[in-house]
């Protein structure tokens, strides 16, 4: 039996409090977690029981939620950002990846964070969890994958202006994705042969040069000499034309050239299912596909189903991993 998996509890005013009350009441127990945070950010409902992270949360009433608690510097007002509570929320990420490294926890599912509050209350100089995550492992390279049952997709650059993708865009960079996301579908998804899909960053993959160059430069010979490689790879495609039904069962995962070239369609095709997941890591994390939104925190009304399939991904990716081990 492996270990249980480290739930951050993200921004505090945002849903996370109370779609990780949900995630554990769908649950029943099948997928066992614990969350970290400061209790006095739940619901006042909240049935939960303090934990110590020896403890885990394996003997755990499936209806009530094991916490390790983390102190905050303030209550939370559901909607409301308080920049004094942004350092917090960063300790208890580092924590779950403490967690995770000492094998207290098997993997890491990260509730939502507000990237401005951590900017204002903490000087978070980070544009993302992935890269945050990057960072505490070592600065390794990282790649942020949305996946669900009908699409995985892989941005090459993330958290950019889209001004700045054609700068930023490299042969070296698409093959150290492509390598990450091919090694990836291999250990974590028992994909042996994976079959990947490489978009064009221009419209109709540049059309030959014609309207763009970066296709003819780059892209393409990259993507024929990891073809000679043994690599199953197609494109550069058409971004426009990769997400329709008939062409997704063709590959196992899309690399795209920039982020929303990824997200708008798996949003559009699994908004409520889509998980986002951080490959390259020494370990294991997923966390839901959308973000703290404030407008609705704390009214009941947010939706777990993304937590909920970013936590049975975790479990299923870290039995992976364990077997692999063993």
């Amino acid at each position: 039996m492996i270990a249980p998996i480290a739930l951050t509890c993200g921004e505090p005013a945002g849903v996370g409090p109370e779609i990780s009350i949900a995630a554990r009441q769908a649950l029943q127990g099948q997928i066992p977690f614990f969350w970290i945070g400061d209790p006095r950010h739940l619901p006042s409902s909240t049935e939960y029981e303090e934990i110590s992270a020896q403890q885990g949360a394996l003997d755990e009433d499936p209806n009530v939620l094991p916490v390790l608690p983390h102190v905050f510097p303030a209550p939370s007002q559901p909607g409301v950002l308080n920049p004094s509570n942004a350092q917090a929320v960063i300790d208890v990420i580092i924590l779950g990846v403490e967690l995770v490294q000492s094998g207290a926890a098997s993997a890491l599912c990260t509730n939502p964070i507000h990237k401005k509050v951590l900017h204002n209350g903490a000087r978070f100089l980070f544009p993302g969890h992935t890269e945050f995550l990057s960072h505490l492992a070592g600065d390794v390279p990282a790649v942020m994958m949305l996946a669900s049952q009908t699409l995985k997709v892989v941005p090459t650059t993330i958290h950019i202006a889209l001004q700045d993708v054609p700068s930023a865009l490299s042969a070296d960079l698409l093959r150290q994705t492509i390598e990450i996301t091919r090694d990836a579908l291999i250990r974590d998804f028992g994909i042996p042969k994976p079959r990947i899909a490489v978009s064009g960053l221009n419209p109709h993959a540049g059309e030959g040069g014609a309207i763009g160059s970066e296709e003819v430069a780059f892209i393409g010979p990259l993507l024929a000499s990891m073809r000679a490689d043994g690599v199953e790879i197609a494109g550069p495609k058409s971004a426009d034309t990769m997400f329709h039904a008939s062409a997704r069962h063709a590959y196992d995962a899309a690399v795209t050239m920039y982020h929303d070239q990824a997200l708008i369609p798996i949003k559009t095709l699994a908004f409520d299912e889509g998980v986002n997941v951080t490959l390259g890591l020494p370990f294991v994390r997923t966390s839901p596909d959308h973000g703290t939104a404030l407008d609705i925190a704390g009214q009941g009304s947010a939706n777990p189903s993304s937590l909920i399939e970013a936590l049975k991904l975790a479990h299923y990716m870290a039995k992976r991993r364990a077997r692999g081990s063993d």
